[in-house]
């Protein structure tokens, strides 16, 4: 079985991004591309790190009317990404439409709530309520949609697991013990959200930023 771990590669810099793909190719399950590095390389960048051989995960929370969004993923389809997401709260029609145009490889995952966000932040962009009650709203219209799953954080995985039993869960913010929380609130270990149902783990700057990225792979790789 590969790994749960995809290593989050969120550099503009597309030769320290194969830096780090070549030094942890071996103990992680998938690479994480975000805006950062798909708005300065492109499809360009992304085949160059498709030739590492390991799924793509391309992070693009794409977020416009249905036409658009369904235009883009037909635009990304030819870099053959494992995953692709895009924001729930862009509504049904833009779901179902982004599902509808892309490969049927791809799993087409929608962002709930940010990690960085939590209840007074909810609440100062107008959304009534917790975190949590969000992200229970927004996963019952990604269901429905059809989509393949969602992005959440560790805090709610278990919930969305028994609401969505078959779901694709992936769980950013993810900080192994003792590690730096960042700009992350809501973050929990890799064990206890593998433990809690997540599919996939999004791991980033303890790995990227470690004096050895490949130790730090395996390190918490053992974890699980």
């Amino acid at each position: 079985m590969s790994s749960a771990i995809y290593v989050a590669v969120d550099t503009p810099n597309l030769d320290r991004a194969v830096h780090i793909v070549s030094q942890v190719r071996r103990h992680v399950g998938g690479i994480k591309l975000g805006l950062e590095f798909f708005c300065a390389n492109g499809h360009h960048g992304v085949r160059e790190i498709h030739k590492f051989g390991l799924p793509i995960f391309l992070d693009l929370k794409l977020h416009d009317i249905p036409n658009t969004v369904a235009k883009a993923v037909q635009a990304i389809n030819a870099l053959e990404p494992a995953i692709v997401t895009i924001h729930a709260a862009g509504g049904r029609a833009m779901m179902e439409d982004a599902k509808a145009a892309a490969h049927t490889h791809t799993k087409i995952v929608a962002v709930s709530v940010l990690t960085s966000l939590d209840e007074r932040d909810l609440a100062d962009i107008g959304v009534a309520g917790s975190a949590h009650e969000q992200v229970d709203r927004l996963a019952a219209l990604a269901k429905d949609a059809g989509l393949d799953g969602l992005v959440c954080s560790g805090a709610e995985v278990a919930h969305i697991r028994k609401l969505w039993h078959d779901s694709f869960l992936v769980v950013p913010g993810v900080r192994p013990t003792g590690g730096a929380l960042g700009d992350q609130k809501r973050a929990v270990t890799p064990r206890q959200a593998l433990d809690a149902g997540a599919s996939i783990l999004v791991i980033g700057r303890p790995i990227t930023q470690a004096t050895n990225p490949d130790m730090a792979a395996r390190e918490i790789e053992a974890t699980l």
